[in-house]
């Protein structure tokens, strides 16, 4: 039994070394399958890191593209291609990342560079990645206005776009009902550049931006404290957070201590902090509880949570200082930018050596592709700019060089860390194509949030503006006018105890706030004392709304920088500018005199006769035409020379003197008739008043702002009541009976002026010197931005215009704008033209007389020849 015994655990033995050699040389077999299944060759590319390696955050995405690339090779073992990571810190400096860059490129000669964690470290390292013709992938936020990647093609945005974030924090203050909100940034290029975007999207939802504050990243406690407990004395209670996570906890726990953490208050952030939370000290998490942000969503997955215990147990072993508790999404967002990386360039070595121009294939300016030497820069951006996988962050591509636009979870921050509340779907596109594509649905709706635990342990939405509004009645004053009712009129029903206040700027009043999308309940008040007059001038009545008197003020009120210090006014709702109201000239029958001068019209007359009479004498030898009786050719010589007036002459001239005489006047007589007619055109279309200053005066209304605008130059300036009979009458009197001979004002007036008087009188000289009317409220007010998008409304459609014409009757009168000035035209600016026709003519007939001379002699010589011959024949 002991031998079978033995035995047997000799075979035991026997079989364990026996399992031991098989597994043994499987293993080794596997190995050398392995190692057969790598490349022969392997290719190197070198990849520059540029991180602020003293920071968190810095360590931990630079591990997650240390780990990316061990993943994505582990993978794809057999690929040929291996990248290289060189890593430098930028400390957090500008200048140093750029400094990091430039060693990077001429020593190593990388050829992509993973970096740029701000926007100022982004905007350098795009414009040298651009000159080298190197792709940059950035990790810092994009804004939403044009970025980097617009202008340098080499730059590719790796971080999550902006357009669902703005659109979403628009759609979460619109679920709120609030009307206004405070924005609170900081003031870096990242922090500014998102607010124009963000008040354009705001504006779609008829959100008010009431107060905008921003600090700088260098802010004191002290500093905060002073502008948060301003914040604090204002209305609105709805605090729009956009800061880094850096810097809010210097935000959050002055907020806490000064008592803006409780109930009443409500806190909005974006993802620039949210996305952070869970590397915040507990203390700063503590002074956020009820806050309410959007944090970029990562989708939960196996392979998400093995990258995040992998880094957990490196970061204990070798760092234990840093406890990775979550992954923020700018390090998922670079692994996957890393994966995407190191696709792309075993792509791009493929179809290097497949073929010779691929590059041509991409969309880029001609001055790249044309260059050769970067080819292989050209081919690894094409590759970046086309590669799709999904990723750790789900589905992944960066189109135009921006990363395709992902979702946003709505988070509130409670207990130890934040409770998803609700979604918001991704938004592609622009913000204004959104607005054009979600117009017509809300992208949040009434079920699609869970209960949100507001600061101070609430679950009642704060209530904004709207409802505020809804329940306070304005006081609206108006001015009591004597004239211009059409504007403002204030009628007293004394049986009934009821003021009626109607006219053009009331309607347009109604009509802008009755299109708001909430109901604002108003009252009429007359501004005027016991005896029912005006009680004081438009300034006075401005000023009661510094007061608090008046909640507004409602009348034909002038925009004016002076008032404009202490109120906030609408855009106009009428005309810009003044004109001036003159009278209609009288009819002259003699008008068609008036374009020459009496010198220049006898001076043309007596040229006209002089070139006939020189026609005349050099024609008159040799042509019948000109020839006759006394009384036939002094009919001739006038009738053609005035017949050239209308070039009708119908004598045929025979000399070329004559010829050149009627060359040189047909020219003149063209300059005068041209003259005359454009001359004679301007005074029959133009109206024209001219002003002696010592004898004419200018009328301008009582309590306007006529007099400062325009500066005519006149001594003789007259007030006159707000009446447009008063003008009527001032008008006709004229300044030489106690009237004036013009009135400035603005053209409202001047059009309910011209409604009622025509035929007498028209509006020249308009100039834009006023600002217009428009509405007066109290500075900060919402309802400015509202009721000024309404009055925008109101003129697209045409329907100001059709209140005007309702109330103004307008006729079609002719308004001037006396730009040119066309006087008579007098000898002095024709005398070149009398002197070169006089020289003509009278070098003409010079030159007839002398060869006339000529040819007598010639004629009276061969006469005499002939008479000598004829006496030799004779006596011969």
């Amino acid at each position: 039994m002991e031998f079978q015994g033995k035995k047997k655990q000799t075979r035991l033995c026997f079989s364990f070394v026996t399992s031991l050699s098989i597994l043994g040389y499987l293993c080794a077999a596997t190995k050398e399958m392995h190692y057969d299944s790598r490349p022969a060759i392997v290719e190197e590319v070198h990849v520059g890191v540029i991180l602020h390696m003293e920071s968190r955050e810095g360590k931990i995405v630079h591990s997650c593209i240390t780990t990316a690339l061990s993943d994505f090779y582990q993978m794809h073992n057999n690929y040929t291609t291996r990248v290289i990571l060189h890593t430098r810190n930028s400390k957090a400096k500008p200048l140093h990342a750029l400094s990091a860059a430039l060693n990077l490129l001429d020593d190593v000669q990388v050829q992509a560079i993973i970096g740029a964690q701000t926007s100022m470290e982004a905007n350098l390292l795009a414009e040298l990645g651009e000159e080298a013709k190197v792709p940059v992938m950035s990790l810092s936020q994009p804004s939403p206005s044009p970025s980097p990647s617009n202008k340098y093609p080499f730059f590719v945005e790796i971080t999550q776009d902006e357009t669902s974030q703005i659109m979403g924090i628009s759609a979460l203050i619109e679920k709120f009902e609030w009307r206004d909100v405070i924005l609170i940034y900081e003031d870096t290029k990242y922090g500014r550049d998102i607010i124009p975007s963000l008040v354009i999207s705001l504006q779609e939802k008829n959100v008010y931006i009431s107060h905008k504050i921003s600090f700088a990243t260098s802010s004191r406690s002290e500093q905060i404290i002073e502008e948060l407990q301003k914040l604090m004395q204002l209305n609105t209670k709805v605090f729009l957070v956009h800061i880094s996570h850096l810097f809010a906890p210097c935000l959050f726990l002055n907020a806490k201590r000064l008592g803006m953490m409780r109930e009443g208050y409500a806190w909005i952030m974006t993802s620039s902090s949210m996305n952070f939370l869970h590397s915040m000290d507990l203390s700063l998490i503590e002074s956020m509880q009820g806050v309410v942000g959007l944090k970029s969503r990562i989708p939960a997955s196996r392979s998400l949570h093995n990258l995040t215990s992998r880094l957990r147990r490196k970061f204990y072993m070798e760092e234990a200082n840093v406890e990775v508790r979550e992954l923020s999404a700018d390090a998922i967002w670079a692994y996957d930018a890393t994966w995407a990386l190191a696709e792309a360039i075993e792509r791009a070595r493929i179809v290097n050596s497949t073929t010779n121009q691929p590059y041509t294939e991409l969309d880029l300016p001609d001055d790249i592709n044309n260059t050769r030497s970067s080819r292989h820069g050209v081919l690894l951006l094409r590759e970046i700019l086309e590669g799709r996988f999904k990723g750790l962050s789900g589905k992944t591509r960066y189109p135009n060089g921006k990363r395709n636009s992902g979702a946003f979870e709505i988070v509130n921050v409670i207990g130890k860390g934040e409770r998803t509340v609700g979604l918001l779907p991704c938004v592609e596109g622009n913000i204004k194509e959104s607005h054009l594509l979600h117009s017509k649905r809300k992208l949040i709706s009434t079920g699609d949030l869970e209960t949100i635990i507001w600061p101070g342990g609430s679950t009642t939405v704060l209530k904004g503006s709207k409802s505020q509004l809804s329940e306070v009645k304005l006081r609206i004053g108006v001015p009591v006018k004597v004239g211009f009712k059409e504007l403002v009129r204030v009628d007293h029903d004394l049986q009934g105890n009821r003021t009626y206040v109607t006219g053009f700027c009331i309607d347009v009043f109604k009509a802008a706030i009755g299109a708001l999308p909430y109901k604002v309940h108003y009252e009429f008040i007359p501004f005027q004392d016991a005896n029912g007059h005006s009680a004081g001038t438009y300034n006075d009545l401005v000023h009661q709304v510094y007061l608090k008197k008046y909640d507004a003020v409602v009348g034909d009120t002038t925009i004016t920088s002076n008032r404009s210090l202490y109120v906030d006014f609408t855009v106009p709702y009428t005309d810009l500018g003044v004109g001036m109201i003159v009278p209609n000239e009288k009819e002259n029958m003699w008008i068609f005199l008036k374009p020459l001068s009496a010198d220049l019209w006898i001076t043309s007359l007596c040229f006209f006769v002089v070139t006939g009479l020189v026609v005349w004498l050099i024609e008159r030898p040799i042509n019948q035409e000109f020839q006759g009786s006394p009384s036939q050719q002094i009919g001739t010589i006038f009738w053609f020379s005035f017949s050239t007036l209308v070039f009708a002459h119908r004598e045929k001239l025979s000399n070329n003197l004559a010829k050149f005489v009627v060359i040189v006047w047909l020219f003149v007589v063209l300059i005068l008739n041209s003259s005359y007619t454009a001359t004679l055109a301007s005074m029959m279309t133009v109206k024209q008043i001219q002003f002696n200053s010592k004898v004419n005066s200018i009328g301008y209304q009582i309590g306007t702002f006529t007099k400062g605008p325009i500066d005519l130059n006149f001594k003789g300036l007259k007030q006159f009541i707000h009446s447009e009979e008063e003008y009527a009458d001032a008008l006709s009197r004229g300044s030489k009976h106690g009237g004036a001979s013009a009135i400035i004002d603005e053209i409202p007036y001047i059009k309910i002026f011209l409604a009622k008087y025509s035929a007498k009188y028209s509006m020249i000289k308009t100039k834009s010197t006023t600002n217009g009317f428009a509405f007066v409220f109290p500075k900060g007010s919402k309802l400015v931005h509202d009721i000024s998008r309404q009055i925008e409304t109101l003129r697209e459609e045409g329907k100001l215009l059709e209140m005007e014409e309702s109330w103004f009757q307008s006729k079609t009168t002719l308004m001037y704008e006396d730009k040119s000035n066309p006087n008579t035209l007098n000898l002095n600016s024709f005398r070149g033209l009398f002197l070169v026709t006089g020289v003509s003519s009278a070098s003409a007939l010079f030159l007839f007389k002398v060869f006339s001379l000529k040819v007598g002699d010639m004629i009276r010589g061969q006469q005499q020849r002939i008479r000598m011959f004829f006496l030799n024949m004779a006596f011969q």
